[in-house]
């Protein structure tokens, strides 16, 4: 059964996939036999593939799993090779971004379980305190629908703003009811805004590129978002798998390794507040 945002509200020293011979040796994410025991997972490298490396690879190899991590730079492929089958699982997006890539792409990917949260930030540009904004300050925000609304709830949260009654998870610009500063907003790409901030006033960035570029959301960050709310259920980061695996032995032992003890104690140790375990 498909898990939607209703429903729910809303590096490494272990082995990378490195050929595509490796996936047709175990019959890609589809095809496994009794005896696969190989665990394929597509990630962002930070902190996704980080934490499979470093952290779930062990817990699984204790059970008798080897698991191999493809990394990727953007927000659509990982989905896409899951949904092909070429690839078992993956572990970079919250359920939010899935719902709305599975809508727009009509592929079939479900959620097998939440693994963490990553605080959004707004971090500083030109400025270095969000009391400095003037009238015409350019704003870098995310392009993708959800991770832009997500930007512009916490530039409401900054008191920058004020959305339209009921714009939620879906607010573009056009639903800003009120903009006291005259702020532009610049849309890029997510992996794009920490190159972005010498350009800009200051930007909204999605916690695994900020770190990536050595930024930590509770040290760096201008404004956090609040994690004692809805957020960190509708942003939560998840495990993805294709419908037609969402019970195979692979996604269990997956989502059981994801959500260990081991795994919760190096996300807490490792990145200081910017990943939170759930």
């Amino acid at each position: 059964m498909k898990k939607t945002f209703k429903n729910l509200v809303a590096g490494a020293s272990a082995v990378t996939l490195v050929a595509a011979l490796g996936l047709a040796s175990c019959g890609g994410g589809n095809a496994a036999s009794s005896e696969d025991k190989t665990i394929t997972v597509a990630a962002s490298p930070t902190p996704h593939a980080q934490i499979l490396n470093e952290a779930v690879a062990p817990v699984l190899e204790k059970d008798g799993w080897t698991l191999e991590v493809k990394e990727f730079n953007d927000y659509v492929q990982p989905n896409t090779v899951v949904d092909e089958k070429e690839i078992d699982a993956n572990y970079f997006q919250h359920i939010t971004y899935l719902d709305q890539f599975c809508e727009e792409n009509g592929t079939n990917l479900v959620s097998a379980g939440a693994v963490h949260y990553e605080p959004f930030a707004i971090y500083a540009g030109k400025v270095s305190s969000i009391d400095d904004l003037k009238k015409g300050d350019l704003v870098a925000v995310p392009n993708d629908t959800t991770n832009e609304a997500r930007a512009l709830l916490l530039l409401e949260q900054a008191g920058l703003i004020k959305l339209k009654e009921g714009a939620g998870l879906t607010a573009t610009p056009k639903d800003i009811a009120e903009n006291p500063k005259e702020l532009k907003f610049k849309e890029l790409e997510a992996a794009q805004l920490p190159k972005s901030l010498e350009d800009v006033t200051v930007a909204c960035i999605n916690a695994n590129y900020a770190l990536e570029a050595g930024l930590n959301a509770q040290k760096d960050g201008l404004v956090v978002e609040a994690s004692d709310g809805a957020a960190a259920v509708a942003y939560a980061n998840i495990i993805a798998v294709h419908a037609d695996n969402e019970n195979s032995e692979k996604t269990k032992a997956l989502v059981k390794a994801c959500g260990s003890q081991e795994v919760k104690d190096y996300i807490a140790k490792t990145f200081d507040g910017a990943v939170v375990a759930l």
